[in-house]
C-alpha cells in the first residue's frame, strides 16, 4: 500500500510541475482576419506560340461557366501578355456595339463605346449540352478562338460541378454557325 501512495504522490507531484511550468498566460492574439478557406479559381485558356495554356484564375466567389467565359474575355492580364499569353479572341472592347445586342435591362450604350462581356456571351444548358452564343463571326470563333471557349467552358463545369460528367459545348457564332467540343484537345 504505501508503494501505491508514493507512485501517486509522485504523478500529483509530477503533474503540479506540468501545469505550473512557468509560461505565462496569454490573452487572445490578433492575427489578421478569420479562416477563409480555398479561394475559389477556375481555369483560362490562352494561347502561347500557337498552343492553348491554361491559366488560373482567381475569383470572388464561386464559378460559374458563364462567369468563366467572362473573364476569359477579359485577355490576358499584363503578367501574362509578358510571358507571352495572347487570345484569337476579339475582346469586349474590341467588339463593335453593332455586332451585340444587349440584354433589354442593360442602360444603352454611346456609338462606338466598347460591350461589356456580359453583352458578348450567352450560356444556356439544352438537352444534356453546354450552349455558348457569342457576339463575333464564326470566321472569328476558328480554330484556338472556339478552343479557348470550349476549353473554358469545361473547365467551369468542372468547377461548378464537381464529379460530373462534363456536357458537351456548342459555341455558336452571331452568324448561327457553330463549333462542337468535348474537351478532347483541352491542355490539362
Amino acid at each position: 500500500m504505501r508503494g501505491v501512495r508514493r507512485a501517486a504522490s509522485l504523478v500529483v507531484t509530477a503533474l503540479f510541475a506540468l501545469v505550473s511550468c512557468g509560461i505565462p498566460e496569454t490573452g487572445v492574439v490578433e492575427a489578421g482576419g478569420p479562416a477563409s478557406g480555398v479561394v475559389p479559381t477556375v481555369r483560362v485558356f490562352f494561347v502561347a506560340d500557337g498552343a492553348l495554356v491554361s491559366v488560373p484564375r482567381r475569383t470572388p466567389a464561386p464559378i460559374e461557366v458563364e462567369s468563366a467565359l467572362e473573364i476569359l474575355l477579359q485577355g490576358p492580364t499584363d503578367a501574362e501578355r509578358a510571358k507571352g499569353l495572347t487570345t484569337r479572341l476579339p475582346l469586349p472592347m474590341l467588339v463593335p456595339s453593332a455586332l451585340v445586342t444587349p440584354p433589354a435591362t442593360s442602360p444603352p450604350r454611346a456609338p462606338g463605346e466598347a460591350a461589356p462581356a456580359s453583352d458578348v456571351v450567352a450560356v444556356t444548358t439544352r438537352g444534356g449540352a453546354l450552349s455558348v452564343e457569342v457576339s463575333i463571326s464564326a470566321r472569328e470563333l476558328a480554330g484556338p478562338a472556339a478552343d479557348q471557349l470550349i476549353c473554358t467552358a469545361l473547365a467551369a463545369q468542372h468547377v461548378a460541378e464537381p464529379g460530373a460528367e462534363p456536357k458537351p459545348v456548342t459555341v455558336t457564332g452571331a452568324d448561327g454557325r457553330g463549333v462542337r467540343g468535348s474537351g478532347a484537345d483541352c491542355p490539362r
